[in-house]
């Protein structure tokens, strides 16, 4: 793994981290809403306004962006006895095909919760595709019977 780094994301690496989200549809085969170019542009600018509460963590090799985990941090309602809480997401793990099943996207995982432990975070849930829960598994990640969602409409953000 030489020449491989991982860090936090910097301001400069969104364009890259875009493009990396955008590999993510068509590699699934999926359906764009937008075009290429208007989706990399919503997506740094999406990026930079949210940097308080979605913290992006990227896997680099030789200087060029081949990986990206992201840390979505949610306050959570503070208790008499934890006065001051949050939680976390695990979102958007993703390799580029090349460099998977080598290690790296457990080394991107560590590292999110390693940085979910420094911010003091309660817990962190992951939404896994089939293919990825065994590896979540590796790292801690269990089913819970109390955690549950509802689907509750489409992609229109408030």
């Amino acid at each position: 793994m030489e020449n491989t780094d991982i860090r936090p994301a910097r301001p400069g690496d969104l364009a890259a981290v875009a493009a990396l989200r955008w590999e993510w549809l068509v590699e699934n085969g999926e359906e764009a809403a937008v075009g290429r170019e208007d989706f990399l542009r919503h997506f740094t600018a999406w990026a930079r306004d949210n940097a308080g509460t979605h913290r992006c963590t990227v896997l680099v090799r030789d200087d060029v962006v081949i990986g990206m985990a992201w840390l979505a941090v949610v306050q959570r309602v503070p208790t008499p006895r934890a006065p001051h809480r949050a939680s976390g997401d695990l979102q958007c793990v993703y390799v580029v095909p090349g460099a998977r099943d080598g290690g790296l996207g457990g080394r991107l995982v560590r590292a999110v919760l390693d940085e979910a432990r420094e911010l003091g975070l309660e817990r962190v849930t992951v939404h896994s595709s089939e293919r990825a829960i065994p590896a979540y598994a590796r790292w801690g990640f269990r089913e819970s019977p109390r955690l549950r969602h509802a689907r509750v409409a489409g992609t229109r953000a408030v």
